[in-house]
């Protein structure tokens, strides 16, 4: 195959897998896009494979995390080179695994093996785009349940690796390996609707009262954190509403009521007028309020805090500080080599410090693993919060500066995943959007859409069992990378001419080639 039709099959791939995510969401694209991104790798030199994979992420990324573009151009070309850069060494690897027997499994080793590195490297990685946040309502996730997140990336990626296979099979005119590959796909794909996806509390007490509260923001972009104490006030209104709703016996009184990351952005513990009004309001709905707001560090006021604070009609109580802040959104690495080049970092006047201990609070007598805003797509955040204790899980956001540009309905999605990975139900609380409350099976019990206010309020299951995911934690994702990393060496080991023009020799009714 020429370099040409590699590129075009890359280019073709890259377009189907980011309409494969939300907002198009047509999640059977991906395997597809996969089985494309395979054909443009099989026996390609290794130059060639590295450029093919560098050309299939950056169109892949750059219509994905389009919303980046927002913060700048030049951030968004720079995260997207920094994907690129895993997919080409991805495709490098793949194009060589392409030459040994079994190769859809090694290729669907090596998408695993990638996301775990790019989830990690550099500044602490970045984990959108992850074939399993594409795969949330389909047969293929509750295999989430089973491994994690890198269950359902595996199983996207092998069943796209059996799909080229099958059509190099044909191609070749070796219908018994075409029959195989059709065979395993089959399996792939329906296999997970045999794995059980509980829907049921359990424990005490097995159910709870919620409410989730969107109360909107005046403006969306990048002004939105301007106006803080108007997001608090809406927040604080839409609350009062939902008290008078209560009152007058149109919706069950909730026993917790969770606010959005960002609802609370002037620091309670230092402006007493803040902290009246949310102790007034927690009588006012007499619940404790899972509130999201930006505080002095503890111990450091030069540096800012994202927290989860449980308020109730006594002041705050427990507290859960953000482990993981966004890399130039929340601090800036080399802040004093960078702060001088580029201006807008002035919008991040002070670094943000990261938390050590899980999310676990009482927010009254309902138990939560809270994560907040991009924590919800880091494997270890949200198991950390789980085994640790929460009997749901709550994720508070931010998404207004985003608003409209897909990237709301992205972080959406990896809730869904998530509430399957670990039998919980998902509790999303958003300013502006989405907000929604999801599940332990993944089905949607309500929802907020996007630039909408309001207030969901349902009985939620409650759970204290573990998913075999959370038991095996990230060992599933490091064994597909060792085994990645063992096949990739191999290939070192074979004769040269088994790498040759042997196996990329014309294709023909009398020496019809294995497909393998």
């Amino acid at each position: 195959m020429t370099f040409g039709w590699r590129a075009l099959l890359a280019l073709v791939s890259g377009i189907l897998l980011s309409l494969a995510f939300p907002p198009v969401g047509a999640s059977l694209l991906a395997p597809i896009a996969v089985a494309l991104f395979a054909l443009a790798v099989h026996h390609a030199p290794g130059r060639q494979a590295a450029v093919v994979g560098a050309l299939q992420g950056a169109t892949t990324f750059a219509l994905l995390i389009r919303w980046m573009s927002l913060i700048g151009v030049d951030a968004w070309l720079a995260l997207v080179g920094v994907c690129a850069t895993w997919m080409a060494l991805m495709a490098w690897a793949q194009a060589r695994t392409s030459r040994l027997p079994w190769w859809p499994l090694w290729f669907a080793m090596l998408w695993v093996a990638q996301e775990a590195l790019r989830d990690r490297i550099p500044i602490g990685g970045f984990p959108w785009g992850r074939l399993a946040f594409g795969q949330t309502a389909t047969t293929l996730t509750p295999w989430a349940a089973v491994a994690g997140a890198p269950a359902v990336t595996f199983a996207t990626a092998l069943a796209g690796g059996l799909l080229a296979y099958g059509l190099l099979a044909f191609l070749r005119r070796r219908m018994e390996w075409m029959v195989a590959a059709l065979g395993g796909l089959l399996i792939v794909a329906l296999a997970g609707l045999l794995i059980p996806r509980p829907a049921v509390g359990e424990g005490q007490p097995p159910t709870a009262i919620v409410a989730v509260v969107q109360g909107g923001v005046p403006t969306v972009g990048l002004g939105q954190s301007d106006e803080r104490r108007a997001v608090l006030d809406r927040h604080v209104r839409e609350t009062l509403d939902l008290a008078d709703a209560v009152g007058k016996g149109q919706v069950p009184a909730p026993q917790a009521v969770i606010w959005p990351e960002n609802a609370v952005d002037i620091d309670p513990y230092t402006s007493p007028d803040v902290a009246a009004t949310l102790t007034a309001t927690a009588r006012a709905i007499n619940a404790p309020i899972l509130i999201g707001a930006v505080i002095d560090a503890p111990g450091d006021p030069s540096m800012a805090a994202n927290v989860g604070i449980v308020w109730t009609g006594d002041g705050p109580q427990d507290m859960y500080i953000k482990r993981k802040p966004v890399p130039f959104g929340e601090y800036v690495p080399l802040r004093s080599v960078l702060a001088s080049l580029i201006g807008r970092f002035d919008r991040v006047p002070r670094d943000f410090m990261g938390g050590a201990i899980p999310g676990v609070l009482d927010v009254g007598d309902v138990r939560v693993g809270d994560v907040i805003c991009f924590e919800v797509a880091y494997d270890e955040v949200v198991r950390d919060a789980v085994v640790a204790g929460g009997r749901a899980i709550v994720v508070q956001t931010n998404n207004a500066t985003y608003a409209g540009l897909g990237q709301p309905e992205q972080q959406a999605t990896m809730s869904r995943l998530r509430a399957v990975e670990h039998g919980r139900t998902v509790l999303v609380a958003a300013t502006s959007g989405i907000s929604a409350v999801i599940a332990p099976d993944g089905a949607i019990l309500g929802e907020i859409p996007e630039g909408q206010t309001g207030s969901i309020v349902v009985e939620v299951p409650l759970r204290d069992s573990r998913t075999l995911a959370d038991w095996l934690g990230a060992w599933p994702e490091w064994l597909c990378t060792i085994g990645a990393a063992i096949a990739v060496g191999f290939t070192f080991r074979r004769r040269p001419d088994e790498d040759g023009a042997r196996l990329e020799a014309p294709i023909s009714a009398e020496h019809p080639p294995s497909p393998a």
